[in-house]
């Protein structure tokens, strides 16, 4: 356990600890940056849903019993070979805020290094998302010994019923959704193909990492708003065949303050040798078109600030503006006495 101040308690977090949870994350995300919430299901899903299997975590209080405050909430997602990671919430009414933080931190730190032994491997990458207004976490990382190292558009587009009427795929391209059984569940083979476009595609991007089918698809069934009719794969035609050409996952997004969902862009993926051919253009009208049918009112992504694909700029082209910035924040753990080394990013290969 963290050494924490005063005769502060740290425990795992249970269930019944949910509202509160969501309470004190939804006052500190308001107090860091102005605006935001975050819902009892977010949180659900980490403390005892699909996304505790492979989080660890802390809630921090100033004392025992029912009169006792929650102070802060950590936890440690072991997210794939080598990668881990970290996310810090204090209540606003905290104290002492900095040596917490520290505290907290050495912890998240000391077991991302289990994890990482517990893998086999020499150490682990943490990564930890930042909201660009948060000045104060920031500041709590550099201290950690963490450093910047990225920055991303967190990026909205409106929806309204002409874009039911967006234009087809270009000709030698179309797009389907995820194929699925009577009962619901999709047919495996497609979602694989979804798991080896998007890994294929990502092979050049900041920070690319090998992640497992396995871990791939626990995560994706981690999102509160997850929906298999949500994921579409697009094919381009090569000697009178059908191939795989591309990928996209959405999901739902929660009611804004109008009382109506959204769906949000969580990963697309176009296959180097499919390029060119208005792959990317037609998996993202299949998004559009989609919330246009189910009436929602936006379609919300994360983009790259530094893309090397120019990813922001087709974006703004279609209509969409960046509502605000998030960063991440990166620091290696090595672990003694293991000779297996953390897994390197993937350089992308032209041929």
């Amino acid at each position: 356990m963290p050494e924490l101040p005063h005769d502060w308690i740290a425990s795992p977090p249970t269930e019944s600890d949910t509202e509160d949870i969501a309470r004190m994350a939804t006052a500190a995300k308001q107090r860091a940056t102005g605006s935001g919430s975050v819902s009892a299901d977010e949180v659900g899903m980490e403390v005892w849903g699909l996304g505790s299997w492979t989080r660890r975590q802390l809630v921090v209080r100033d004392g025992e019993g029912g009169d006792a405050r929650l102070l802060a909430w950590v936890r440690v997602h072991d997210r794939a070979a080598g990668r881990t990671n970290i996310d810090l919430t204090l209540a606003p009414e905290a104290t002492d805020r900095d040596e917490l933080a520290s505290a907290l931190l050495a912890w998240c730190e000391e077991i991302a290094a289990r994890i990482a032994v517990e893998r086999g491997l020499g150490g682990t990458l943490i990564d930890v998302s930042v909201h660009s207004a948060d000045k104060e976490y920031q500041r709590f990382l550099e201290a950690a010994g963490f450093d910047l190292t990225r920055s991303w558009l967190q990026m909205s587009r409106p929806v309204t019923p002409t874009d039911r009427d967006l234009p087809a795929p270009r000709e030698g391209t179309r797009v389907r959704r995820v194929a699925e059984h009577d009962d619901g569940t999709p047919v495996a083979a497609d979602i694989q193909t979804v798991h080896l476009m998007l890994e294929e595609s990502f092979a050049d991007h900041f920070n690319s990492y090998r992640e497992s089918f396995p871990e791939f698809l626990h995560r994706q069934r981690e999102v509160p708003g997850h929906r298999w009719d949500h994921w579409w794969i697009s094919e381009v035609e090569e000697d009178g065949t059908w191939l795989p050409g591309g990928a996209v996952v959405s999901s739902v997004l929660p009611a804004d303050d109008s009382g109506v969902e959204g769906s949000y862009l969580d990963y697309i993926g176009v296959h180097r040798l499919a390029r060119g051919r208005g792959v990317a253009k037609a998996l993202i009208h299949a998004v559009i078109r989609d919330a246009a049918e189910l009436g929602r009112n936006r379609v919300t992504l994360e983009v790259d600030a530094d893309s090397p694909t120019g990813a922001d700029g087709l974006y703004q082209a279609m209509g969409w503006s960046t509502s605000y910035r998030t960063q991440s924040w990166h620091k290696t753990v090595d672990v003694d006495g293991v000779d297996a080394p953390i897994p390197e990013a993937r350089a992308y290969d032209e041929g």
